[in-house]
């Protein structure tokens, strides 16, 4: 449901006096640059090219890749999840479980195997933080991908919390094909699109980029120091 701002003319006109001139109504109008370089870096590439960069860059993430269709999504799932030591597996509340094959995994399959299941639950608060800390595995959702670093945009929102592919041992991203772009230059239109539409997005958008790596103590890699030590991408042919 989308918020309303009270008292909003008021607050800014008594921003301005205090700020010693006059409020500020007109519209600024967004510059053009002659030069814009970023819009060029692989332009026109095909989007099997881009699935390429994306696999090829996998590697230079240390994060596992994966391609199938919709119906084999179970499958490579499950064979994921063994890979990276079973459960508990913790996902966020979100309806493409479901409409990508799922439900049946995560509620009966897994459970029959005494793999613990947990669903994010806005009703539990900080409790889901907890269960996010006592999890192996988490999986969500990718909104937006970029095919130049590998990076996953998740929306945390309080049905899909950050902590679901923070604080688990290891995650799995789903990226549906259609989330595909060549990089952060795409990404940013896509969401400037959507404040211009009017639509509410959450006020915390993460990039993610494999599992957390770090290199300050000596330029020596060190993977999983602040997250996750593991990390899988599973591309999904959903076009």
């Amino acid at each position: 449901m989308a918020g309303t701002i009270q008292n909003r003319e008021a607050f800014l006109s008594r921003l301005a006096g205090r700020l010693g001139r006059e409020q500020v109504k007109e519209t600024l109008e967004r510059p053009i640059w002659k030069h814009q370089p970023q819009h060029e870096v692989m332009k026109g590439a095909s989007i099997e090219e881009l699935i390429n960069v994306l696999k090829e860059h996998c590697v230079r993430i240390h994060t596992d890749f994966y391609r199938t269709k919709t119906s084999d999504l179970p499958k490579i799932m499950k064979e994921v999840v063994q890979e990276f030591g079973g459960g508990p597996v913790i996902t966020t509340k979100d309806a493409r479980f479901e409409e990508f094959g799922l439900s049946m995994l995560l509620s009966e399959m897994w459970p029959a195997e005494q793999i613990d299941v947990i669903e994010w639950n806005p009703e539990l608060a900080d409790k889901n933080i907890k269960l996010a800390e006592r999890s192996n595995v988490g999986i969500v959702f990718s909104e937006i991908t970029l095919a130049e670093s590998a990076t996953v945009v998740l929306f945390s929102t309080n049905e899909k919390g950050r902590s679901v592919s923070l604080l688990p041992q290891t995650f799995i991203a789903i990226i549906p094909k259609s989330t595909i772009v060549p990089r952060m230059t795409q990404a940013a239109k896509q969401i400037q699109a959507k404040v211009k539409n009017g639509e509410v997005l959450p006020a915390c958008i993460n990039f993610v980029t494999g599992p957390s790596n770090s290199a300050d103590i000596e330029m020596n890699l060190v993977v999983g120091v602040h997250g996750p030590v593991k990390a899988a991408y599973i591309l999904v042919d959903d076009m």
